[in-house]
């Protein structure tokens, strides 16, 4: 059996592993797949078929496609932090002793720009039969707060990337209905950073915290279905649904000391390293829309998404053993996602789009924690389409988002039960927003 403070240790990070991936699914859900459709705010994602593109949209959508077609591009993120009101304390618990507060910076702006690229092949065999193929992220962040960050303590360093590649079929039955599926294999890579307290320093010597990292990674499956209705020509309707992905999160835990050596346990003489395991469980997807074209050049979309996040209840660590190391609660909710958008084809070369979009967050104020400091958000986008060729078309779009202020107020306990327990505490003011920059090709064959 593993000493204690070593599995203490250990379960923090893991268990810091396992949420920031999973509220980055929720908060951060990358819709960065398709920059034809960032501008109109992926309003008409599964109803609105404008390239290929819709193999991630909508798999049925593929056989409203006239010609093969690639179409590829990206988003760059360029995210912005404000922190205000900034406080971090360090206590000994089961003492008389004052909190001692913990020094430090709050620059914010801890999100790195990132691109988020995506590439989607769609081939018609015949006037029924298609298929597809596409590369893309579904979810990912990173947050890389400043050297001497205040929070330190809680979480100074995250990343997570997925990136997942979808063969699809689409099947159309007559010129109302079409369905499609698609699988997805999908890869998941993660490192998690914070600085742990030694045991007995807590108090007296915040210099001499372990630099406490967890890597992980795994790959699993998953799959897709759609379905296009279009009860007349003018009205198009689309209901997507993308399902859980299951993750068994393998990796390594490490702590070292200032100077870069690994770190042991000052009780036993232990090395403070292992290996890590998490299951974790992205939730399933529904997503509707509708698009009306109200005339030769204007055409209106509307949609709404659903997640399923009251799965993600608690967090489980175990050991290779399959003891169990913690359970922390989550609690998060269902999420919504509502849109409207248009489309307005200026003349045969040009196309404008504008859209709104209201994203919820799964997250409650009691279990928000400074790797994801996000909330409710408001994203305004307008874009363009342009065809110089028949061939070939160029789109651009460019999105607004702000999130609702919010704060996180986090508490926690490192070394339960060695006599040497210290509680964290970090508390501050957020406000985030975002700017989204898109461009994209597509070359039809």
């Amino acid at each position: 059996m593993q000493n204690k403070f070593n599995k203490i240790t250990w379960a923090v990070a893991i268990a810091a592993a396992a949420f920031a991936s999973q509220a980055n699914a929720g908060g951060y859900q990358v819709n960065e797949q398709s920059v034809s459709g960032q501008g109109y705010g992926h309003a008409g994602r599964s109803s609105n078929v404008n390239d290929a593109t819709i193999v991630f949209g909508n798999p049925a959508g593929m056989s409203f496609l006239d010609r093969a077609q690639l179409t590829a591009g990206g988003t760059y993120l360029n995210v912005n932090s404000e922190i205000r009101n900034a406080e971090a304390s360090r206590t000994n618990a089961g003492t008389l002793m004052a909190p001692q507060q913990t020094t430090g910076s709050s620059e914010g702006d801890m999100v790195p720009g990132t691109l988020i690229p995506f590439a989607f092949y769609a081939q018609p065999v015949n006037e029924r039969l298609a298929f597809g193929f596409g590369v893309y992220a579904p979810f990912g962040s990173q947050t890389d707060y400043e050297d001497g960050f205040v929070g330190r303590n809680l979480g100074n360093y995250t990343e997570l990337k997925v990136m997942s590649a979808q063969p699809t079929v689409s099947y159309r039955f007559n010129d109302q209905w079409s369905i499609g599926a698609g699988i997805t294999y999908n890869r998941v890579e993660g490192e998690l950073q914070r600085q742990v307290p030694q045991p007995g320093a807590g108090m007296a010597d915040p210099d001499q915290d372990l630099d406490s990292r967890v890597e992980g990674d795994d790959d699993a499956w998953g799959y897709n279905l759609g379905v296009i209705y279009q009860p007349v020509p003018e009205t198009t309707l689309g209901l997507t649904y993308r399902s859980k992905v299951d993750y068994d999160l393998t990796g390594s835990y490490r702590a070292t000391n200032p100077d870069g050596s690994v770190a042991t346990n000052p009780l036993t003489g232990a090395a403070l390293e292992d290996n890590a395991r998490l299951n974790l469980v992205t939730p399933e997807t529904i997503n509707f829309s509708v698009t009306q074209q109200m005339s030769d050049r204007l055409k209106l979309m509307a949609g709404a998404s659903w997640v399923r996040w009251d799965r993600f209840e608690e967090i489980h660590v175990t050991n290779d053993a399959g003891d169990t190391i913690t359970r922390e609660t989550q609690d998060y909710s269902n999420a919504w996602a509502y849109g409207v958008g248009g489309e307005y084809q200026l003349n045969p070369q040009l196309v404008l789009r504008a859209g709104v979009t209201l994203d919820f967050t799964p997250t409650s104020d009691e279990f928000r924690s400074a790797r994801i400091p996000s909330d409710d958000r408001r994203i305004f986008s307008i874009g363009a389409g342009w065809t110089p060729t028949e061939n070939l078309t160029l789109d651009f779009a460019y999105s607004y988002l702000t999130e609702r202020s919010t704060q996180v107020d986090q508490t926690r306990i490192d070394h339960e039960g060695t006599g040497a327990e210290t509680e964290l505490a970090y508390s501050a003011d957020y406000k985030n927003e975002a700017h989204g920059f898109g461009a994209q090709l597509t070359y039809r064959f």
